[in-house]
């Protein structure tokens, strides 16, 4: 049988691995109907979704914001119901930034990105950057 912190490991993973490869479907499988995403830059929350419906159109939306993504842990502290992963994030642009990146230019990001868990499911992403 596999442990309560390794189950939440494999269920990260194979979100990342969905969310890097733009498979939305998957992305969303271990995800709670409640689920709750806040994006943090500079202190300040610039995205905050709240249902796996609201999730899903915000994940299809982002899929033409970019060509490539790829969102890597380097770091990893589970703690009960909450993982917080340190993560380098790269991707190439699909489209001009106003007043920013153009189309095509390489975008890089270090952060972290916590997960909390609720009946085994995730009911809460915060990326911050």
């Amino acid at each position: 049988m596999v442990s309560k912190e390794k189950q939440k490991k494999i269920i990260i993973d194979q979100y990342i691995k969905a969310y890097n490869e733009f498979d939305i479907e998957n992305m969303l499988k271990n995800v709670h109907p409640d689920v709750e995403f806040k994006n943090i830059a500079n202190n300040e929350i610039n995205v905050h979704i709240k249902g796996s419906k609201t999730l899903k159109k915000q994940a299809e939306d982002s899929t033409k914001l970019l060509k490539k993504r790829e969102m890597k842990i380097t770091e990893q502290v589970i703690d009960g119901d909450l993982v917080e992963n340190k993560i380098e994030f790269k991707a190439v642009l699909a489209i001009d930034i106003p007043e920013g990146p153009k189309a095509g230019e390489l975008v890089k990001l270090k952060g972290k990105s916590i997960f909390k868990f609720k009946n085994d499911k995730i009911i809460s992403i915060e990326d911050i950057s």
